[in-house]
């Protein structure tokens, strides 16, 4: 694993709670964002958690491999 994997990941993690949360709060009926921002937030952090995540386990198979 390198640094860069781990900010990969990191970055992923972050998003993927992000994600969670803002399903919570469109559930919740009365998001303290609005609807309008939390949407934004959950259609940006769902495909941003799989893009890092996934340049995380490339990189870090990169870094394997040589």
């Amino acid at each position: 694993m390198t640094p860069k994997s781990g900010i990969f990941l990191f970055g992923s993690c972050i998003s993927a709670i992000a994600s969670v949360g803002s399903v919570f709060e469109l559930t919740s009926g009365v998001p303290e964002l609005g609807v309008l921002a939390t949407s934004l937030i959950l259609a940006a952090a769902v495909p941003l958690t799989v893009i890092l995540f996934l340049a995380a386990v490339k990189d870090t198979k990169n870094s394997m491999n040589s």
